[in-house]
């Protein structure tokens, strides 16, 4: 949600609830500033034709970064109104529903976006006020995102159902995986396809993941081919997962490598939903013992993007501390208890000793990839952006119970992103929304 449409909600709260929401979205029209117009009427909140011409202008931008073919006008546009409404419905859902943001929290997360901006807290009045912002309107702002991510996860999770059953065959296939695969570091390179692509744009992507696999196969680089063409988060690590066992690893890419050894490239691509991939085997290790599991003790620095903090911003912010502790100025501790976002910052970001399944795939597979004492790059995730240390590794026996409540959680996480899309799909479903025509 932007400052500016937070301004509007606050400006226009004391006028009364009680207008049906496309009346009350037009009272709060007079609000709008001169030349703008209310594209969309979200339940109690609206969207403006500068929200979505500003959104219209960061997906262009995405794209032209990331090299990808440029959606025409219409789609781009319809994207950015897309994704702005499904902001509105859920900002809207969580101030219903969600517990209340203590105040000593929120100003902690307040002081954060100071920190993270480089500005002291008069600095950050300041520069609020030279933006026309009011503070009250700028911390309600990250009220709204605080609670939108808790109803979030919570509602979420609910919606997740794990059997007996469903562990029972889950662990009977790692039986079966750590017998005969062990454990396996796969790099991949995605050349992505939009949604509803068409077929020359499919066309047009495969060509170019045919040429990228042609060019490793050739002998160039992998890591700098992934870093220079693919896709995803993990380009920054050369494409690579990290040493995991094959239950964790995406079911299409086991199949696609099986029998393949270390080293070794995939002789063709690999189509899933999200496109085209280019994958190798960077190492396999033999089979072992399914209660026999590697736990890792880590620490980590997490920051939210927001509306104040970018995801880049974030990632540069991290960046820097990274550096400070490398070079002796700091401590990873210090840094987590000044700058962290989540509950671990008071114990210097400590997460205590985890087995596999206990972090979302992204996490688990960075930190994975680091020796004892390592600290990563920073790691995006659904929860923000991370920078992780490794502090201990050990190998344990772990009990039936214990494995089983592992089962559970990887189960868990392999469901969430379509439980994920299935409540933001009823959530819209539900919610009012009225379309309003405007001129660009």
């Amino acid at each position: 949600m932007s400052i500016r449409s937070l301004n509007l909600f606050v400006a226009t709260l004391l006028m009364g609830l009680s207008l049906s929401p496309a009346a009350w979205a037009q009272q709060r029209a007079i609000d709008l500033k001169p030349g703008d117009y209310i594209a969309a009427v979200v339940n109690q909140d609206v969207v403006a034709a500068s929200e979505v011409v500003q959104r219209t202008m960061q997906l262009r931008e995405e794209a032209k970064r990331r090299g990808v073919s440029m959606p025409d006008p219409a789609a781009l546009h319809k994207q950015a109104m897309d994704a702005l409404i499904d902001d509105r419905v859920l900002v809207t859902h969580a101030r219903e529903t969600s517990g209340k943001v203590d105040e000593p929290e929120l100003d902690r997360v307040v002081s954060n976006v100071a920190a993270q901006n480089k500005l002291t807290m008069p600095q950050l009045l300041e520069r609020l006020k030279q933006d026309g912002t009011d503070f009250r309107t700028f911390r309600e702002n990250l009220r709204d995102q605080m609670m939108t991510e808790r109803v979030r996860e919570r509602e979420v999770q609910a919606r997740i159902r794990i059997t007996d059953g469903d562990i029972d065959t889950y662990l009977e296939q790692r039986k079966e995986q750590a017998n005969s695969t062990g454990q396996m570091n796969l790099a991949h390179i995605l050349i992505k396809l939009p949604d509803g692509a068409s077929e020359a744009v499919v066309a047009e992507r495969k060509a170019r993941a045919e040429a990228v696999l042609a060019r490793a196969q050739a002998g160039d680089d992998f890591a700098k081919l992934a870093r220079e063409f693919s896709d995803d988060a993990t380009k920054e690590r050369g494409g690579e997962f990290g040493l995991r066992p094959a239950d964790r690893l995406p079911d299409l890419f086991v199949q696609a490598v099986a029998g393949l050894k270390s080293g070794e490239l995939s002789p063709q691509l690999l189509r899933s939903g999200a496109g085209f991939h280019v994958l190798k085997v960077v190492e396999r290790q033999g089979g072992g013992s399914l209660t026999t599991v590697t736990q890792t003790h880590a620490r980590h620095v997490l920051l939210r993007p927001s509306a104040q903090l970018s995801a880049e911003v974030a990632t540069r912010r991290l960046a820097e501390f990274k550096r400070a502790i490398a070079s002796g100025n700091t401590s990873f501790e210090a840094v987590a208890r000044e700058n962290s976002e989540d509950g671990s910052a008071a114990e210097g970001g400590d997460l205590g000793w985890m087995g596999p399944g206990a972090f979302v795939p992204e996490f688990e597979a960075a930190m994975n990839a680091l020796p004892l004492g390592g600290i990563s790059d920073p790691v995006p995730s659904r929860f923000g952006v991370h920078l992780i240390q490794v502090v201990e590794r050990r190998l344990v026996e772990v009990e039936m119970k214990a494995l089983r409540e592992q089962a559970k959680a990887a189960l868990r996480e392999g469901k969430y992103e379509e439980a994920y899309l299935e409540w933001v799909k009823d959530l819209r479903s539900r919610a009012y929304v009225e379309m309003r025509e405007w001129l660009d």
